[in-house]
């Protein structure tokens, strides 16, 4: 430990520490605007500058480490004076107009820095230059007028989401915030995280959805966690008299530290499908609207009149979108009291890390492991259109130490940034982990307490790339990488876990074993944000309700597939529960509204089995019910009391953490 003097009093600090941060760990507030708890130290504002005995100048807080012995003094006439200048220097460069701003009051950091240092007017008169305002972007607008050129959204984007859109153009007084090279932001490379925006100090990023609606100081905020996908990214909704003005990520969260794509971020607050706001039964052709009562005894006369023996009769789908708490529910009412052989999820076939590594729980992987690793190997996934978030991980540290080989016959937007891009023929992965074995092997790279239970001359490279339609050369690159790499991880999607090949090699077991071979992880992200709760409750088989004379889906706010909805297009009676008009409701004879996302109350396992609470930002209008309770509703007209044991049947996936090889 460092021992240093904060403003008179014995601190003892990590060594590294910044004396920012020193502070701040104190409880001393030092005021800054370039800073970022998240972001390299970049010392370009200078208004956190400290003084130090036996400095000659004052120093920025947030570069300077601290060293034995150090005594500094964080708020001084001298240090006031100089803060002030320095946001008079910054008042002066541009149009900022803070004294008279109504939007801000709490939420621009450089007013707050302001009126905190009690600056009320300007004693520099500004330039009264005009500069660009881009409005081209869907979600934001970047105002060039009110930036302080602190880079934090510059700098966001490249050490953060690693996307590397927005630079300076420009020099001097003239610099401005450009995304790629000066072309319009909303025709930029951006992939709209927003990001930058929740990173902006000022007003120079300008979200679209909540300007003018108030102060965020003045909101409710609510912890929650986004069901976008199986990431489980921490958020916080950010309400007003029951108006979604934003959703925020939670810097404080272990799973994403505050990132958000834009499936989390702003798609939810420009969802412009139609409410359902009652129940609703066909009669004479179509649908009209019904008391709670009608709709749900006519299900209830449908589901017995077609249980039958093995419930042969009834087929039931569950969205994966829906609460762990909802889909045990959903199973123990259609799998277990109407025994529906035909019970499964919006996910349907879906291998999960533990079905991948079978008995192999030491080659689990997690977020952590992905953002550590110094070689990626990306098989049937493509992160930077699904689990963005995942994405991002990997993508940052490219410039780094991360090595990206993708594996996927399809086009992938990975494959630009990927060190090697494999195209195998389709059908051939097993072949082709088997030859990355063959080559490793070769190399001599493999774990030297690992020896695979099968001759790997059969398939050295040569004759592997005669069967996958990949070069030898590109084989031995790519073994060469993952062989070398101290901490390599293999993220598989669909691409591959789709095939299941009835033999031990197919592609799951080969992995598994390449994965012993090379002291590597494994990391499934799998679909939407329940769907590793799914496979636990055993909700991933194939839909096919061909004969049956009656379903049931408990859609909540989701969409399924096209390829299911004609699959119940011959169903005689179908019976829904969503919280938006869709053709599958237009063809439903019974509909019965519920809560959206932003209104419930769950537990959602994501795809390192980390489970995570959502909570209610929204209040439900009136008439509409949980998914919870129309499934405990539906069971209390049919006579049975649901039990819901959602805990047990998750415990065996909870914390899928690697113990170490």
């Amino acid at each position: 430990m460092v021992h240093i003097t904060l403003n008179g009093q014995p601190q003892e600090v990590p060594p590294g520490t910044t004396v920012l941060n020193a502070a701040r760990a104190a409880g001393i507030v030092i005021p800054t605007l370039c800073a970022f708890e998240h972001l390299l130290p970049y010392g370009g504002c200078r208004l956190c500058v400290v003084e130090v005995d036996g400095a000659r100048i004052m120093q920025p807080s947030c570069t300077l480490p601290v060293n034995e012995g150090m005594v500094v003094h964080t708020h001084t006439p001298r240090l006031e004076e100089a803060r002030k200048f320095i946001l008079n220097m910054l008042f002066s460069e541009r149009n900022h107009f803070c004294m008279f701003c109504q939007v801000s009051g709490g939420d621009c950091e450089l007013q707050n820095a302001a009126l905190d240092l009690g600056l009320d007017h300007w004693p520099l008169q500004p330039n009264w230059d005009t500069y660009p305002v881009d409005a081209s972007h869907p979600y934001f607008i970047l105002d060039n007028n009110r930036c302080i050129l602190c880079k934090r959204c510059i700098r966001a984007c490249g050490e953060l989401v690693g996307n590397f859109t927005l630079g300076a153009a420009e020099r001097g007084a003239q610099t401005l915030v450009v995304a790629d090279n000066d072309v319009p932001f909303g025709s930029s490379s951006c992939i709209r995280c927003g990001t930058c925006v929740s990173v902006c100090p000022t007003g120079a990023l300008i979200d679209r959805q909540s300007a003018y609606l108030g102060k965020v100081v003045d909101s409710e905020i609510t912890p929650s966690v986004c069901i976008g996908c199986s990431v489980g990214c921490g958020t916080e909704l950010v309400t007003r008299d029951n108006l979604l003005l934003k959703i925020n990520g939670d810097w404080n969260s272990t799973v994403n530290a505050g990132l958000l794509c834009e499936l989390g971020r702003f798609i939810p607050l420009h969802d412009n499908r139609q409410r359902i706001l009652s129940p609703m039964i066909r009669k004479d052709g179509s649908l009209k609207a019904a008391t709670w009562g009608e709709a749900l005894a006519t299900i209830a006369v449908e589901l017995k009149q077609h249980s039958g023996i093995n419930g042969s009769g009834i087929a039931a789908l569950a969205s994966t979108r829906l609460s762990a708490e909802a889909l045990a529910l959903f199973k123990e009412l259609f799998a277990v009291r109407l025994q529906s052989e035909m019970t499964g999820s919006t996910e349907e076939i879906y291998t999960t890390p533990e079905q991948v590594v079978s008995h192999h729980s030491r080659l689990y992987g997690n977020l952590s492991d992905l953002r550590q690793a110094d070689c990626v190997v990306a098989l049937g996934v493509d992160l930077y259109k699904n689990h963005q978030v995942a994405g991002f991980f990997i993508k940052r540290n490219l410039v780094d130490q991360t090595q990206l080989i993708v594996i996927d016959p399809a086009e992938n937007q990975m494959d630009t940034q990927a060190l090697f891009s494999l195209k195998p023929r389709r059908g051939t992965d097993a072949q082709l982990l088997l030859g990355l074995m063959a080559g490793i092997s070769e190399l001599e790279l493999a774990r030297k307490d690992f020896s695979p239970s099968l001759d790997l001359n059969a398939f050295s490279p040569a004759r592997v790339s005669e069967t996958t339609g990949v070069p030898v050369e590109a084989l031995l690159n790519a073994s060469r990488a993952i062989g070398m790499a101290a901490h390599p991880i293999f993220v598989i999607g669909k691409g591959l876990t789709g095939q299941n090949l009835d033999n031990s090699l197919n592609p799951q077991n080969v992995l598994a074993m390449l994965a012993q071979l090379t002291n590597g992880r494994i990391l499934s992200p799998g679909g939407k944000a329940n769907s590793l709760a799914a496979v636990a409750l055993g909700l991933n088989n194939l839909f096919e309700p061909g004969g049956r004379k009656a379903a049931f889906i408990a859609l909540g706010d989701d969409q399924i597939s096209q390829r299911q909805i004609q699959a119940l297009e011959e169903v005689p009676f179908l019976a829904v529960q969503a919280s938006y008009h869709s053709p599958l409701t237009d063809m439903a004879d019974v509909v019965l509204p519920v809560e959206i996302w932003s209104e419930q109350e769950g537990h959602y396992l994501n795809m390192e089995g980390r489970l995570q609470a959502t909570h209610r930002g929204l209040d439900t209008p009136e008439g509409i019910r949980s998914n919870v309770k129309v499934l405990n509703d539906i069971a209390d007209v049919l006579g049975f009391e649901l039990v819901g044991d959602w805990e047990s049947s998750l415990q065996p996936y909870l914390a899928l953490e690697p113990a170490g090889i």
